[in-house]
């Protein structure tokens, strides 16, 4: 059992059980041989359900796909990795920072995920249940952050916990992403922007930004 998803396998079982429906039955709702279930379950074979079968095992059980291992938008999950040890797909949001207006790292819908290990996301002091993937765009962050690079959100890293460093923020009704900075007087914060080609907001009340997390990591293709 995972951290934060039951085995598919292990919750189809008890699935089962609980509603009395037997390996052979479930085989036949999806079209497949009778033993195609069982094997799914006790032998592994297949790895994962096909998405069109696991959506028909769904609807037929009254479960949502999340259950049966179908990927849960916008929330990190506990896989397997191919060589036994417990991976953390993290989700990749269709969204960059600076946005513009309206744009949300909580509404976007998911456009892949990228696998971390977990321990190494813990040493970092992640908050594993609030991590997401996001672009960044722009160069107002260079050299420190490309136009085009992936940054790693830490959601649980915000307003409550905040230190000098890189946050996706919302201001003036745009998500973006700069160095926030504790300034002299209580509750205020200075906004800057790595590159001096861009404006610095040198002395804000928090109330002017949404902390919406913590950058703890990024990836960049060579160039």
């Amino acid at each position: 059992m995972t951290d934060f998803d039951d085995d598919p396998r292990a919750a189809l079982d008890r699935l089962c059980r609980d509603r009395g429906v037997d390996y052979a039955r479930l085989s036949d709702v999806i079209g497949r041989n009778p033993a195609y279930i069982q094997q799914y379950i006790k032998r592994g074979s297949p790895r994962r359900l096909a998405e069109g079968d696991r959506a028909r095992i769904a609807a037929y059980l009254g479960v949502p796909e999340a259950v049966l291992g179908a990927p849960v938008q916008r929330v990190a999950t506990s896989v397997r990795g191919a060589h036994g040890n417990d991976m953390l797909l993290v989700p990749k949001l269709a969204i960059g920072a600076s946005a513009g207006a309206g744009a949300s790292i909580d509404g976007e819908p998911v456009e892949g995920a990228v696998a971390f290990d977990p321990k190494w996301l813990r040493d970092l002091g992640a908050d594993l249940r609030a991590l997401s993937i996001i672009r960044v765009e722009g160069d107002s962050m260079a050299p420190t952050l490309d136009d085009g690079d992936d940054i790693l959100v830490d959601g649980g890293d915000a307003a409550s916990r905040l230190r000098d460093g890189i946050y996706v923020l919302r201001m003036e009704d745009v998500l973006m992403v700069k160095r926030v900075a504790r300034v002299p007087g209580q509750g205020r914060i200075a906004v800057i922007s790595d590159n001096p080609h861009y404006r610095n907001w040198d002395d804000l009340p928090m109330t002017a930004v949404q902390l919406v997390g913590r950058v703890i990591w990024t990836g960049r293709r060579v160039r």
